[in-house]
């Protein structure tokens, strides 16, 4: 089922990584007012770093100041919860340092995210998230988080308070019974936050449709559709309102992006309760795989107030967030080469792709590629012209459609001509 979010003045979209405006001023709100000003020896010495960053770059300086300043402090909800620079690198240090609790009121699937929601919709903040150095520091902070997420500290909140992941309302909304976990190990079994966040489905639980039919492509990720680009261009303005795909930023690859000029770009999103693994949407051979690194917190100012961002900027970060590219070579020669491009968003710093996943590695249709870790995340599959005969009816639903709904992985997703 498609889940909404309401924030920023009350407009709604799909994703359900930030919850509704109200609990999610409560719960930034909250976390600021516990937070103060802390000098840089008691911040964590990549946050650290970051405030030296600031200090030093006169632009840098520029932009994240201005972009706190330039938070509205009018309307329904008290949204300038970050006072000063100080006060939102100390926020940043306290939410590097915790594991998402479950909340049935206010998810917040994205802490990080939250934090900087309203900062990164700015005029200032849409530069400052586009700098080099930003983006490395960010990189940097985010490689710390991570680490945290994959050590056996993080699994504190899998217990079964209210605000844990083992609680009957959290279950719920997992959907447990599909994962493989130990119901009577203390931490089901996970090893870290990320372990569990990573989880796999139970064998048989999402059959691939289809598995000997080298014409139908299954569906790489549980996820719901976003858009299908078609006729798409090897070079394209991608920071219009319109957000049209532009293969060579995509790909990063001029002579690449010649071979699917014209071709098809299919998109899905994710949500915080979804699967998040990738697997192969053909049976074929690797031709290559690796992560091209990007922009973490970029929005698009063509898109004016975005409910909960980069949602309505999914397009655009395809060609500037750090993102994965394996590029596949489908037994059917219809298909030939295609790719598969799972994209970060927000805090997603890891788009792990597996280690056996190499040039010259024979993949069946729906084997494993690998993973994100925590955090939201889109995806795209780019097929050749001439490639796709009919997309499945479900994943023709556009972006907003209140009839669209997560797509199961492995299911047929489309036919090949």
């Amino acid at each position: 089922m498609t889940q909404t979010t309401h924030h920023r003045g009350g407009s709604s979209r799909p994703g359900a990584w930030l919850p509704p405006h109200a609990p999610l001023d409560a719960w930034v709100g909250d976390l600021a007012r516990r937070v103060a000003d802390a000098p840089s020896t008691q911040l964590h010495p990549v946050v650290a770093r970051f405030g030296r960053l600031i200090d030093s770059d006169p632009i840098v300086r520029l932009y994240v100041t201005r972009m706190i300043d330039e938070v509205p402090h009018r309307g329904p909800f008290r949204v300038n919860h970050l006072k000063s620079v100080g006060h939102m690198l100390a926020v940043i240090d306290a939410v590097i340092g915790q594991a998402p609790a479950y909340d049935e009121s206010a998810l917040v699937g994205t802490p990080l995210n939250a934090v900087l929601d309203w900062v990164m919709g700015t005029p200032a903040g849409f530069a400052a998230f586009r700098l080099p150095a930003v983006n490395a520091s960010l990189r940097e902070i985010l490689g710390v988080w991570r680490n945290f997420l994959n050590s056996p500290q993080s699994l504190y909140v899998l217990n079964e308070s209210a605000g844990g992941w083992k609680s009957p309302a959290a279950r719920a909304a997992l959907g447990m019974d599909d994962f493989e976990h130990d119901p009577d190990h203390p931490s089901w079994g996970y090893s870290s936050w990320n372990d569990f966040f990573t989880r796999r489905f139970k064998a048989g639980r999402r059959p691939v449709d289809a598995p000997d039919d080298g014409k139908a492509i299954a569906n790489a990720c549980e996820s719901t559709p976003y858009r299908i680009g078609r006729n798409v261009r090897r070079s394209d303005r991608f920071w219009l309102k319109s957000q049209p795909y532009s293969l060579g930023d995509m790909l990063g690859n001029a002579a690449l992006a010649e071979r699917f000029e014209g071709g098809v770009v299919y998109q899905a999103y994710l949500s915080p309760f979804n699967y998040h693994r990738w697997h192969s949407p053909v049976s074929g051979t690797i031709r290559s795989a690796t992560v091209l690194a990007g922009t973490y917190y970029s929005e698009l100012e063509s898109e004016g107030e975005d409910p909960a961002g980069p949602n309505n900027s999914q397009a655009y970060i395809t060609h500037v967030a750090t993102r994965a590219l394996i590029l596949i070579e489908a037994d059917d020669p219809v298909i030939g080469l295609m790719a598969v491009l799972p994209v970060g968003m927000g805090e997603v710093s890891s788009c792990l792709i597996g280690a056996d996943i190499a040039p010259g590695r024979r993949v069946a249709k729906g084997d494993e590629l690998g993973c994100f870790q925590f955090g939201g995340s889109t995806h795209c599959l780019i097929f050749r012209p001439g490639v796709i005969a009919e997309f499945a009816p479900a994943a023709s639903r556009a972006w907003g459609d209140p009839a669209a709904s997560v797509i199961p992985l492995g299911a047929r997703l489309a036919q090949a001509s």
